[in-house]
């Protein structure tokens, strides 16, 4: 598997179409990140950039995941191959009943 980097960036003037299909992309975007293949995701505090690193075979596999994204047909992006990105493990806490 190889990691991409995809910055999306999204039109200024978001209507109400826009609105209505967010919940349905955080969903989605949800069970990507279950399944491993959204790795990180980002938005900046404008609304306008989003950050998202995921996981794939190939451009073609990640940008056929960005297609099935409610919010495709809003979407200008570029993604890059990386070479690596370093993130901190979350491990969850274990409680001791000791």
């Amino acid at each position: 598997m190889n990691e991409y980097m995809v910055t999306i960036t999204f039109p200024s003037d978001i209507d109400d179409e826009f609105i209505a299909l967010v919940p349905r992309q955080r969903a989605m975007v949800n069970e990507l990140m279950g399944k491993g293949i959204i790795t990180s995701y980002c938005l900046s505090t404008d609304r306008q950039t989003l950050w998202v690193t995921m996981l794939g075979g190939s451009e073609g596999n990640i940008l056929e995941t960005l297609r099935q994204m409610p919010l495709f047909r809003f979407m200008n992006f570029e993604m890059r191959e990386l070479m690596f990105h370093n993130a901190p493990a979350f491990a969850r806490q274990t409680f001791s009943l000791n």
